[in-house]
């Protein structure tokens, strides 16, 4: 009996003890296995900074990674980028491309009987011609002095035999008939060229389709082409979803996104590579070279005032405000005509070029210019000048304001004009002089043939009295078009040709390179085959190979 009152009074004290200590968290909660979310293996969702269209990747003002993306995912191309970046024949579409001829030179392509356009459409000659066409009429285009030289196309076999025939020699001619475009549809269509790529694809030919493109919600739905005559993709759906910075390492960490390719400045890029191990990072280069160009119109038709502009202007600065210091700032461009990762690049920015506020006094004095209250004037009227910008591309925007800070600083008034990149390339070319547009901060594209890039981007066309030029910075120089059509036709190598010319460009002040742009890749441990991509492709050539698991 004893025992038995000691026990129990034991027992009190235990329960009087249990009851002043804190119960354990959740302690009265139900047991219950967490939920397990069904993984979709065949889903694959990108955050990426934007889908804003338009999609021609052939269009200057379309240049974007996401117009990259989506044409390397939907659209056909004969040569595409080998292991070593250099172009090797895509076999998904072609049977055989080559030289059949040099007299004249010839070059004929076999294309695959089976291949056609998501539209059930073959894909053949007329693609072909279209492509010529419009890159030989439209302006603001994208390695045009290849298609320049072409001059006949011939088909036979239903079109899918095409003979293209060229009025020079043209060693880059794996360079063309990238990205073809369904003409079936576009040739006859009301703004087709500029306009039906704008929101969307209305036929593809690669081995993903458009199931939904939707800008208002910021989302790409792509879906396996069920009428790729390939192998399938491996992947039933890609989603490309815009996401902000903020979100964008939420949606790594949590597995919303098994991958991003996204622009960021250093911080973003830090903040994404603290999410290793689970994710890995790298950085992509762009095909493209944020540009400041200075247009010989008008108001800088004298070479001593573009000088004097471009020693005004702080370049090391526009860099930081472009990249804030994220991986494009280690791709200073200091070359006119190759990118830094481009193969064979070498500086050849000239160390007297560069910030300089006593020369760029000396210079507009020299011009006839004097520094007044208001600023500088030649003949009572005043140097005003107008900095272009596309309002979809915010890098580009600051950069140009940074650009207006610094001429004031200088004494240069100029207005910074933002306008979609349509309108902007529209201005650039446009001859009426209240439209002009003096300063144009944009991108130049980048990673083709090195003497079709020098050729497109700061040739003339010589047929016509005199030579004038067809691209975006209203400049051309007849003096070194020799050497640029040598480089074009093989008779001069590019390297040689590029040591006289970038030189004479670097003169000319009509082009103020700044850096090559790049993304930061992250993918999660769960999705496997993703690169950077040889060459210039990037990250989407090999999503067809792309594999998800389900951890």
């Amino acid at each position: 009996m004893r025992l038995l009152r000691k026990l129990l009074a034991a027992f009190v004290v235990l329960v009087a003890i249990a009851g002043c200590t804190p119960a354990p968290r959740l302690s009265n909660a139900p047991i219950s296995s967490p939920a397990n979310t069904p993984v979709d293996t065949g889903e694959v969702v990108v955050g990426v900074d934007t889908i804003a269209g338009g999609y021609n990747p052939h269009n200057f003002a379309d240049q974007s990674a996401i117009t990259t993306a989506l044409s390397t995912l939907l659209l056909p191309s004969v040569f595409r980028p080998g292991p070593d970046g250099t172009p090797r024949l895509d076999r998904t579409l072609m049977t055989s491309a080559a030289v059949t001829r040099t007299e004249p030179y010839t070059v004929t392509y076999q294309i695959r009987a089976d291949a056609s356009w998501s539209d059930a459409a073959p894909i053949a000659a007329e693609d072909f011609v279209y492509l010529r066409e419009q890159m030989t009429s439209q302006p603001g285009v994208v390695d045009s002095a290849g298609y320049r030289l072409i001059s006949d196309i011939t088909a036979r076999d239903g079109g899918k035999v095409v003979e293209v025939v060229f009025g020079k020699p043209y060693p880059g001619w794996r360079t063309l008939f990238d990205n073809l475009l369904p003409a079936h549809i576009l040739k006859d269509a009301p703004g087709g060229w500029t306009g039906a790529l704008q929101t969307n694809f209305p036929a593809t030919g690669g081995p993903f389709t458009v199931k939904t493109l939707d800008n208002d919600r910021g989302e790409v739905v792509l879906e396996r082409n069920d009428r790729y005559w390939a192998g399938p993709a491996k992947l039933d759906r890609i989603v490309l979803r815009r996401t902000e910075q903020d979100t964008l390492v939420d949606a790594l960490e949590q597995g919303h996104d098994q991958m991003a390719l996204v622009r960021t400045d250093s911080v973003g890029a830090d903040t994404i590579g603290e999410l290793a191990p689970a994710v890995t990072t790298s950085t992509v280069a762009r095909p493209s070279v944020t540009t400041v160009y200075l247009r010989p119109s008008q108001r800088l038709a004298d070479l001593p005032v573009r000088q004097a502009l471009v020693a005004m202007i702080d370049r090391d600065q526009l860099v930081t405000v472009g990249t804030g210091n994220g991986p494009a700032a280690q791709l200073r461009a200091d070359a006119q005509v190759l990118a830094p990762t481009a193969p064979g690049y070498q500086p050849t920015r000239p160390g007297a070029v560069g910030f300089n506020t006593p020369a760029a006094q000396t210079l507009l004095t020299g011009a006839g210019y004097t520094r007044t209250s208001a600023g500088w004037a030649r003949d009572d009227r005043p140097l005003e000048l107008v900095i272009g910008a596309a309002e979809e591309r915010p890098a580009d925007v600051r950069i140009a304001k940074d650009v207006q800070r610094q001429l004031a600083a200088g004494g240069v008034v100029a207005e910074v004009a933002e306008m979609p990149g349509q309108e902007l390339y529209e201005r650039l070319y446009s001859t009426d002089t209240a439209d002009a547009i003096d300063i144009a901060v944009t991108s130049r594209p980048a990673g083709g043939d090195p003497a079709t890039t020098l050729a497109t981007d700061f040739g003339c066309v010589t047929d016509a009295t005199p030579p004038e030029p067809v691209n975006p910075v209203g400049y051309c120089d007849p003096a070194v078009q020799p050497t640029i059509d040598a480089a074009l036709t093989g008779s001069l190598s590019v390297t040689e040709a590029l040591t006289s010319v970038e030189p004479a460009l670097w003169r000319a002040a009509v082009a103020i390179p700044l850096y090559q742009e790049a993304d930061v890749l992250a993918v999660r441990g769960e999705l496997s085959g993703v690169t950077a991509g040889a060459g210039f492709a990037g990250p989407f050539a090999g999503a067809a190979f792309w594999v998800r698991s389900t951890s």
